[in-house]
């Protein structure tokens, strides 16, 4: 059985020059294909150098100096490069070959599924057959990686990527490296796994961790929703069969907002004299 292994980083000694470039060896006799269009550095035979190791297009071990930060018991962020329904998502972690992440490690509906030039945080392990995939990092690895969080942060905004997603809520880590969690109630729609999302800091954790809304402050969201009203009022002739009475799913189902959203947004068009009600009827003033 091989010594050499796909996924790590060994130094190996320049066996002898081939055409398309160099083979090299350890203190066994195994041997592996270092490409010319792998070589970062001038090297000779004889030289000791640094490379990583995996497996081309046609399954042969093969080496590279161009060391990935991704590797067998190391973990970094790549991108998403292609994704298949069939088989999971590929990522690009600097070597010629993509990497697999397999669809039983993604969420289970593809709409969930990282689109390209999202990134995810992983690292590599090894099939039976010694072949390389990717592997997300579980909830323990990104408490040992992620920072505390000052208490100064109540407010801040964030940006980061999304990393796990449950019923409950999103997780992502920021770009600072703090583990940030956003409540199903602080969200307008489930972000992708691997998504940049940017939130709002609503509470600092005694454990260091964030909690975050990507909701507007109710201000910011009072005008979003008037918006919305004047929107689907200019559509309807300036004439629609609610009002601050109506039922909360009602207005749940048309303008996806609570009713005390849709009342505090008609209550402002109404002081701005945009708007007036009449008969559970709200009406565009001409």
């Amino acid at each position: 059985m091989s010594s050499l292994k796909p996924g790590t980083v060994v130094d190996l000694f320049v066996d002898h020059e081939v055409p398309y470039g160099f083979f090299l060896t350890d203190e066994t006799e195994d041997r592996v294909l270092l490409h010319h269009s792998e070589i970062t550095e001038e090297i000779f035979e004889g030289d000791t150098v640094k490379v990583f190791l995996y497996h081309d297009k046609e399954v042969r071990l093969t080496a590279t100096m161009r060391i990935p930060k991704v590797q067998v018991g190391t973990y970094g962020w790549a991108e998403v490069v292609d994704k298949r329904e069939d088989l999971g998502v590929f990522v690009n972690i600097g070597l010629p070959k993509d990497i697999l992440v397999s669809a039983d490690d993604l969420p289970k509906f593809l709409e969930l599924w990282p689109n390209p030039g999202d990134q995810l945080f992983l690292t590599l392990n090894r099939d039976k057959q010694d072949r390389l995939y990717g592997r997300l990092a579980t909830e323990n690895i990104i408490e040992q990686v992620s920072r505390r969080a000052p208490s100064e942060m109540i407010k801040a905004q964030v940006q980061g990527r999304v990393y796990r997603l449950l019923r409950v809520g999103t997780f992502f880590l920021s770009e600072q490296g703090y583990r940030c969690f956003v409540h199903e109630n602080e969200r307008k729609e489930e972000p992708r796994l691997g998504e940049l999302v940017t939130g709002r800091v609503i509470d600092v954790k005694d454990d260091g961790n964030l909690n975050v809304s990507f909701l507007p402050l109710k201000q910011d969201k009072m005008g979003e929703d008037a918006e919305v009203i004047l929107d689907y009022l200019n559509q309807r002739n300036g004439a629609i069969p609610y009002w601050d009475k109506s039922l909360p799913d009602e207005i749940k189902d048309r303008f996806n907002m609570s009713k005390a959203s849709f009342k505090r947004a008609l209550g402002k068009l109404m002081k701005e004299n945009l708007v007036y009600q009449e008969e559970g009827w709200t009406y565009l003033k001409k």
